[in-house]
């Protein structure tokens, strides 16, 4: 008797827990949301659509905006799918991280608008009015030679940005060909100065070993890296020596 009431007492406990199992993974299962956003399926969680009390997404999930459902039952909203990738990202991060060289800041802007998240309406906003100043300044880079400060080379662009990436390009060439004489060039801000340059070879050193940086060599490392960032070589500033290739300057746009 003792065995038999042993062993309904454990069979018990098992239906209890395996109920409480079954509870736990219902309530997680009704915690998950798919929507369909303009044809692209986005699955998360209920708790990320209503992180923002009267967003338009926290307004369908506790059903004070009404929704049509697709042919599978998922919420469907007519909006750019593509961008919702960034509405969903902002939802679970709490701020505004888009990728390098993103454009689309105006229709994101308006996406926000749509879904009542204010915050990140500002947000894109001010990241577009920022980029709106930056494209009206022209940035550049000037690479000079400190016993002769006629021989150089300016590069131009509307992309502080590209710049950086560009100079710390040329550092790291320039470093490697230095082979282990950093102190044959400075930089700052807008400006590399070697101490001295050369017109041909690959470079070179001279008698009392120091090293010689060959200009042409920088010129097309600036060029392949614009070319490889999307930017296109606009113009020649400085078109009176023939060619590109024996330019002092080098304008380059998105």
């Amino acid at each position: 008797m003792e065995r038999k009431a042993s062993r309904r007492e454990n069979e018990c406990e098992e239906k209890t827990g395996n109920s409480e199992s079954s509870e736990l993974d219902k309530e997680y299962k009704t915690s998950l949301i798919t929507l369909n956003v303009g044809g692209y399926l986005y699955i998360t969680q209920k708790q990320t659509l209503t992180k923002y009390p009267d967003s338009f997404l926290e307004g369908i999930i506790n059903g004070r905006i009404m929704c049509p459902f697709d042919a599978d039952g998922h919420y469907f909203i007519d909006r750019d799918g593509l961008l919702f990738r960034h509405i969903l990202n902002f939802l679970r991060n709490g701020e505004l991280l888009l990728p390098e060289g993103f454009r689309e800041n105006q229709l994101l802007a308006q996406e926000a608008e749509f879904f009542q998240l204010k915050v990140l309406s500002e947000a894109v906003k001010s990241r577009w009015e920022k980029e709106q100043i930056a494209s009206r300044e022209t940035t550049f880079l000037e690479i000079t030679d400190s016993h002769d400060r006629s021989q150089g080379l300016r590069i131009f662009c509307n992309a502080p940005e590209f710049i950086a990436k560009i100079k710390s390009r040329i550092v790291l060439v320039s470093k490697s060909r230095l082979d282990g004489f950093p102190e044959e060039f400075s930089v700052s801000s807008n400006i590399i100065q070697f101490k001295y340059f050369i017109k041909s070879e690959n470079g070179t050193r001279l008698e009392d070993n120091t090293f010689v940086c060959t200009l042409e060599t920088l010129k097309f490392e600036a060029i392949m890296t614009a070319l490889k960032c999307g930017f296109r070589l606009l113009t020649s500033l400085d078109c009176s020596r023939g060619s590109i290739v024996h330019s002092d300057a080098l304008h380059f746009i998105k």
